[in-house]
């Protein structure tokens, strides 16, 4: 409801579209000057006015944050090898229809997670100190080259491989639920848009970054983003645990 159209008559609140459109059915003449006006019930302005206006919490610290963390934990540079290892068996990806795909997992994920966290009887916070140790575990793997989970190599360039597990995989959903527990979700929202952005580009020029970068330069972005991603799970874990002794 627009406030333009309310009009006052007598110390009352009245609506002049809403008479307009009674005097229309009854078949009688716009409103112009006339006493025979509709009063809106003073119970539902004072509703509509204390309703608050919607308001968004952009913040461009914490969509950086969320987005280098989202980078370090999907790692589409890191599985560079993978894909193209991939496209020599099945000679083609399809890489749009897999980060759509992706990226549709993560944002449902983000929406509805917390919602099966509270059908299971878990709160976010629990969660998140479980996925900053996950998170914790990968950053370790990606620093000193080892394997502490391995997935099955996938067969097929199909969406299942490439847009589940690999990009949209078990760290990364962990991860969302625990960045929602630091972050406003307008924010991390953005941060998903901008790596399956990422990912889109590195799925179509796989070979052509492995050329550039060769196995040494993948090996150290890797690493640098290990060290990151670690900080990153200390911080998560102290301050979600922080929160669960003081509860």
């Amino acid at each position: 409801m627009d406030l333009k159209h309310l009009i006052g008559f007598k110390g009352q609140i009245y609506h002049k579209k809403a008479l307009n459109l009674l005097r229309k059915r009854r078949g009688l003449c716009p409103f112009k000057k006339t006493k025979k006006v509709l009063k809106i019930p003073k119970q539902f302005l004072e509703k509509y006015q204390s309703i608050p206006p919607m308001t968004f919490h952009f913040n461009f610290k914490e969509i950086l944050t969320a987005s280098m963390v989202l980078f370090a934990v999907i790692d589409i540079v890191g599985s560079v090898p993978i894909i193209i290892s991939l496209r020599n068996k099945v000679g083609h990806i399809q890489s749009e229809k897999a980060s759509i795909v992706a990226g549709i997992i993560m944002v449902a994920f983000l929406f509805i997670g917390e919602e099966i966290l509270n059908l299971i009887g878990i709160d976010v916070n629990s969660f998140a100190v479980a996925g900053a140790l996950v998170i914790f575990f990968l950053a370790i793997e990606m620093i000193l080259g080892i394997t502490l989970y391995k997935d099955d190599e996938p067969e097929s360039a199909s969406i299942v491989p490439i847009a589940f597990p690999l990009i949209a995989g078990a760290g990364t959903i962990t991860t969302l639920l625990s960045l929602r527990a630091e972050y406003h979700v307008e924010n991390i929202i953005i941060a998903i848009v901008v790596n399956i952005i990422f990912v889109y580009l590195v799925l179509k020029s796989s070979k052509r970054i492995e050329r550039v970068l060769g196995k040494n330069g993948l090996s150290v972005i890797r690493k640098v983003f290990g060290v990151i991603l670690l900080a990153i799970a200390v911080k998560l874990f102290a301050a979600n645990i922080n929160v669960l002794f003081n509860a």
